[in-house]
């Protein structure tokens, strides 16, 4: 019987704080414990996570005295996590029906699977219950692919609160970078891909996730060359730490060089295009200061490198929905 230990840090989260914890609850997993850890929310938080662990037995509240910052959170439930499999759940999202079930089933049917993830809900799950899970088509592939995607985009593809990993994999791999703050889930998914085995994408939705403005993504929703710049630290950091190990690790790092300044390039044409004009000019000015020959010539190699998904569409159609209806 396979086992899940989630982790769901918290800090004045307490009107989201519930309902993540019961989309928890209700899947059909035997074996689960989860680890609500507060830090120091001065909101209602704390009462209903003491009102959630009194009432299911599966439930444990640790609160923090002092706001010791997330990454503490996160690296404390990866010392906590003692099951078979563990994710970390962020406290504004959710969990959509029969998330754990198909993960844990794929996981359970292809031991040298070490993580396995799909995409977002593109709306709220309605109220949930107990849930199996059903047939779902689980694309696998080498971990070491993965790391090769990130660098050819320049882009972290995993959402991670819906990453379910091997207990194990993710002791070895460590704890979350404290030298990094927006990046530092990406870092330590590159970690990860470093062990080798396989890993396992569904298209399925696994999680929903909140979009609003206290979320710690926000900042760079409104500032895209922050994302492009926090990818970039990421990278950094990766290939002149443990990333240095890998027998490519060079070609990798100018991979990502590259796949950084087309992503920037492409994202700001596509900013300009849709008039959000501050957006555009962080994008472009961050290409220019890495490639200036990239402002004259665009990185056409860039769409060539990464054709759509299966589905998705033609290059042509990618970059004509970047464009506004009347371009086109």
């Amino acid at each position: 019987m396979a086992s899940i230990d989630v982790a769901i840090p918290n800090y004045n989260y307490g009107r989201y704080l519930r309902e993540c914890v019961e989309s928890v609850l209700t899947q059909d997993v035997a074996a689960l414990r989860v680890l609500i850890l507060d830090n120091a929310s001065d909101d209602n938080s704390a009462a209903i996570a003491r009102q959630l662990a009194s009432r299911d037995r599966r439930v444990t509240f640790v609160q923090h005295a002092t706001n010791l910052g997330h990454q503490a959170s996160f690296n404390e439930a990866i010392d906590w996590a003692s099951s078979d499999y563990f994710m970390i759940l962020c406290a504004d999202d959710l969990l959509t029906q029969g998330s754990l079930p198909r993960a844990l089933s794929v996981l359970e049917q292809n031991p040298d699977v070490t993580l396995a993830f799909g995409e977002l809900a593109a709306t709220k799950p309605v109220k949930r219950r107990p849930m199996t899970a059903g047939p779902v088509d689980w694309q696998i592939m080498p971990a070491l692919n993965l790391l090769e995607q990130f660098c050819r985009t320049g882009l972290y593809s995993v959402r991670s609160c819906s990453a379910v990993v091997r207990t194990s994999a993710q002791k070895r791999a460590g704890h979350y970078c404290a030298a990094l703050d927006q990046s530092d889930d990406f870092e330590l998914m590159m970690r990860l891909t470093l062990q080798g085995g396989l890993i396992a994408r569904t298209r399925t939705p696994q999680l929903f996730m909140r979009a609003h403005e206290l979320e710690r993504s926000a900042i760079v929703r409104r500032n895209r060359s922050l994302q492009i710049l926090a990818y970039e630290a990421a990278f950094t950091w990766f290939f002149t730490h443990e990333g240095a190990t890998h027998p490519e690790a060079a070609r990798l790092a100018r991979l990502a060089a590259r796949g950084l300044v087309g992503r920037a390039y492409w994202s700001g044409l596509s900013h300009l295009c849709r008039g959000e004009i501050r957006n555009a000019a962080g994008l472009f000015r961050y290409v220019a200061s890495r490639s200036w020959s990239s402002t004259l010539l665009p990185p056409l190699d860039y769409l060539i490198r990464n054709e759509p998904r299966p589905g998705v569409g033609s290059m042509t159609a990618t970059v004509r929905r970047m464009l506004p209806a009347s371009w086109c």
